[in-house]
């Protein structure tokens, strides 16, 4: 699978490159696809992150009313991607529903839809802040992490680990594109570690000029936005700070 590299060289100019949408960690390499998903070949392994499903009736209960269809559109790019692949193996990093009430608010169809996203693999729910126990009636398996292939598959990133895939930060990136600055959200590695992007709907982004991720990196990682068709390799020294 092909993609390319961006760099932002001034305010007028943006070189394209060809690159793989390939990265290596840990002697695996690893998939990463535009649609936010990571995937392992070797272990026919999916990877998403921050699925915040139900965000949507979560702000509605607080009285913000936001358009009730995340769950639905993050599910229907998750099969996208499912269908893409045909993994054995679907991890989930964590903060897969908004909170720990979303579960029992899944719309019948949604809720169908998600197990039916489960027939004939293994799904693994990891904990994260946002949903940190089992829940019924959403199927999988529930863990805190998961070590495969010396690769441990957590929620939140660990500095002073090697080997860790992992969400929570929300990884976006800033460019200066021909005098206009865009957003992406992002895949973040050094080599060492890799943060994925959030993958639901309604989820948000940080910064990856914020201290959360000098704390983990510097600027010595590489962003991969994400684009329509194809991943976006830019230093991290080069993405604009807020």
């Amino acid at each position: 699978m092909k993609g390319a590299a961006l760099r932002a060289t001034d305010a007028d100019r943006v070189e394209l490159d060809g690159l793989c949408t390939e990265a290596s960690l840990e002697g695996a390499s690893l998939v990463l696809d535009p649609a936010g998903a990571l995937y392992w070949p070797q272990e026919r392994a999916l990877v998403v992150a921050d699925l915040h499903l139900e965000k949507g009736s979560s702000f509605a209960a607080r009285g913000v009313l936001l358009p009730p269809f995340d769950t639905a559109a993050t599910l229907a790019r998750l099969k996208s991607v499912i269908m893409r692949y045909a993994p054995r193996l679907i991890i989930a990093l964590g903060d897969s529903f908004h909170d720990g009430r979303g579960p029992a608010r899944l719309a019948p169809g949604d809720r169908a839809a998600l197990l039916g996203l489960q027939q004939s693999r293994d799904w693994l729910w990891i904990a994260g802040n946002h949903d940190p126990g089992c829940a019924e009636g959403i199927g999988g398996r529930f863990a805190a992490r998961i070590a495969l292939g010396g690769i441990t598959f957590q929620h939140e990133p660990a500095p002073q680990l090697q080997g860790v895939i992992a969400g929570h930060l929300h990884p976006m990136a800033r460019l200066n594109v021909r005098g206009r600055g865009i957003s992406r959200r992002c895949f973040v590695s050094d080599g060492r570690s890799l943060v994925l992007p959030a993958f639901g709907a309604y989820a948000g982004g940080l910064n990856v000029r914020h201290r959360a991720f000098a704390h983990l990196f510097g600027t010595g990682f590489i962003a991969h936005l994400l684009g329509q068709h194809r991943l976006y390799a830019v230093a991290g020294a080069r993405c604009l700070p807020d």
